[in-house]
C-alpha cells in the first residue's frame, strides 16, 4: 500500500500548526553575479534597441501624416534632448538611491513610452513618446552601465567596460533590424514593434528587483539634481583626448538614424522601404563588430584608429548622392560604423577604469551627455539645411564637419603626450 504524507493542516484538521511551522511566502531567489551581469547587459541592449526601432518606421509615419524632414529630425531629437536632461539631472541618482529602484522605475517608464508609441495618432504623440523614452533611457543607461561594473567578475577584469562599449551599438543594430523585419512581415508594425518592447521592459523591471543591491544607499541630496556633468577627476585627461572622435562618431550615428532612410530614397527612389532601415543597421552592426575586435588593441590605439576610419566613412557617404550609388552609401556607412565602434570602445576603456566606484555612474553619464549632444544637435541642423537647400547639400556639409572634427582629434592626439 502506498502511503501519502499529508500537509500538517490535513493530517490534524483540528490542530493548528505551531507558529514556527507555518508556511511563509517564498521570496524569489536573488540572481547571482553572473546572472545579474547578463541581465544588466540585456537591459542596455533593450533600451538602445527601443531607441533605434522607430528608424524604419519613420517612412510609414511620414506617409500617413505627411510631415517634413525638419519635423522628422525634431521627433528624433526630442528623444536625445530628453535623455540629455535626464543624464544632467539624474545621471548619478542610482549612486544615492540604489541601482535596483532607479533602474526598475526607469524600465517601467520606458514601457509607458512604448504604450504611447503604440497608440500614437499624430506627430505630437510621437514627440511625447520620444520625450518619455529619452527621460527613462537617460536614467537607466547610467544605472545599468554602472551596475555592469559592480557585477563584473574579478577574475575577468575589463569585461564590464567592454560590455558598456558593445551593448549599446549591438542594441541599436538589433532594434533597427527587428523593426525593419516587422515593417515588412508583421501586421500593424507601428503597434507590433512597441507592444513587444513593452513586454520586454516589464519583464526586465521584474527581473531587476531580483538582483542584489550593490550601492550603500543614502538619502537623496536634491542639490545633485541640479544640471551638472560629473567626470571623475582621474578621467578628465582621457575625456579631453577622446572628445573630438566621440563627437564625430555620434554625429554620424545621428545622421544615419534620422536621415539615413531619406538619403537612401534620394539615391534610389524605387528601392524597397526596408533599404532605409538597413542604412542604420549597417552602421550599428559594423560598430558592434569593430567594438568587439577593438578589445584586443590598446585603448588609445583603438580610439585613434576609429577616429581615422570616420574620415573615409564620411567621404564615401558624401559621394553617395552625387554618384547615385547605394553601394557607396553602404560602404561609407560600414566604414563609419567601424570607426564608431572602435572610438566608443577605446574611449570607455580610457574613461571608466580610473573612476572610483562612487564616480562611475556620473562619469558614464558625462560620456553619454557628450555623445547625445553630438547625435541630436547636428541632426536638427541637418533637417533645417535639408528644408532650406535640399538633402544633398545637407549631406555635404554634414560630412565635411565630421571630417574636420576627426582630423582635429587626430592632430590633437598626436601632439598630446601619451598617457594611456
Amino acid at each position: 500500500m502506498t502511503s501519502v504524507t499529508a500537509l500538517p493542516s490535513e493530517s490534524h484538521p483540528h490542530r493548528r500548526p505551531h507558529p514556527r511551522h507555518r508556511l511563509r511566502p517564498r521570496r524569489p531567489p536573488v540572481l547571482g553575479r553572473r546572472g545579474a551581469f547578463r541581465l544588466h547587459a540585456s537591459v542596455l541592449v533593450g533600451l538602445l534597441a527601443a531607441s533605434s526601432a522607430p528608424t524604419p518606421l519613420y517612412a510609414l509615419y511620414q506617409e500617413s501624416w505627411h510631415f517634413s524632414a525638419m519635423t522628422l529630425t525634431v521627433v528624433f531629437s526630442a528623444y536625445a534632448l530628453a535623455l540629455l536632461a535626464a543624464l544632467l539631472t539624474a545621471g548619478t541618482l542610482s549612486d544615492q538611491l540604489g541601482r535596483r529602484p532607479v533602474l526598475a522605475g526607469a524600465l517601467l517608464t520606458e514601457g509607458l513610452a512604448m504604450a504611447v508609441f503604440a497608440t500614437a495618432q499624430g506627430v505630437p504623440a510621437l514627440i511625447a513618446a520620444r520625450i518619455l523614452q529619452g527621460l527613462a533611457t537617460g536614467v537607466a543607461t547610467s544605472a545599468a552601465g554602472a551596475a555592469l561594473l559592480d557585477f563584473e567578475d574579478p577574475e575577468r577584469p575589463g569585461r564590464a567596460t567592454a560590455a558598456n562599449g558593445i551593448t549599446p551599438v549591438a542594441g541599436m543594430a538589433v532594434g533597427v533590424l527587428a523593426a525593419t523585419a516587422l515593417v515588412r512581415y508583421a501586421p500593424a508594425p507601428t503597434r507590433t514593434v512597441h507592444l513587444l518592447l513593452l513586454l520586454l521592459f516589464a519583464a526586465q523591471a521584474a527581473a531587476v528587483l531580483r538582483t542584489p543591491e550593490t550601492v550603500r544607499t543614502r538619502p537623496l541630496d536634491r542639490r545633485t539634481l541640479r544640471p551638472s556633468v560629473a567626470v571623475a577627476r582621474a578621467s578628465r585627461p582621457a575625456m579631453a583626448l577622446v572628445a573630438p572622435g566621440v563627437v564625430a562618431a555620434w554625429a554620424l550615428g545621428g545622421f544615419s538614424s534620422s536621415l539615413g532612410p531619406s538619403l537612401a530614397r534620394l539615391i534610389a527612389p524605387h528601392a524597397t522601404p526596408a533599404t532605409g532601415g538597413l542604412v542604420f543597421f549597417t552602421l550599428t552592426a559594423a560598430a558592434g563588430l569593430a567594438g568587439h575586435a577593438a578589445r584586443a588593441l590598446p585603448a588609445r590605439t583603438a580610439s585613434l584608429a576609429g577616429t581615422a576610419l570616420l574620415i573615409p566613412g564620411a567621404l564615401l557617404t558624401l559621394s553617395g548622392p552625387h554618384l547615385h550609388s547605394l553601394t557607396a552609401l553602404f560602404a561609407g556607412t560600414a566604414l563609419a560604423g567601424a570607426g564608431f565602434g572602435a572610438v566608443s570602445q577605446g574611449a570607455l576603456r580610457l574613461l571608466l577604469p580610473p573612476a572610483a566606484p562612487g564616480e562611475r555612474a556620473g562619469t558614464l553619464a558625462a560620456y553619454y551627455v557628450l555623445s547625445y549632444l553630438a547625435m541630436s544637435v547636428p541632426a536638427v541642423l541637418a533637417g533645417l539645411l535639408t528644408n532650406l537647400y535640399g538633402l544633398g547639400t545637407a549631406v555635404s556639409l554634414y560630412a565635411l564637419t565630421v571630417v574636420l572634427l576627426a582630423l582635429f582629434g587626430l592632430v590633437r592626439a598626436v601632439r598630446k603626450p601619451r598617457t594611456a
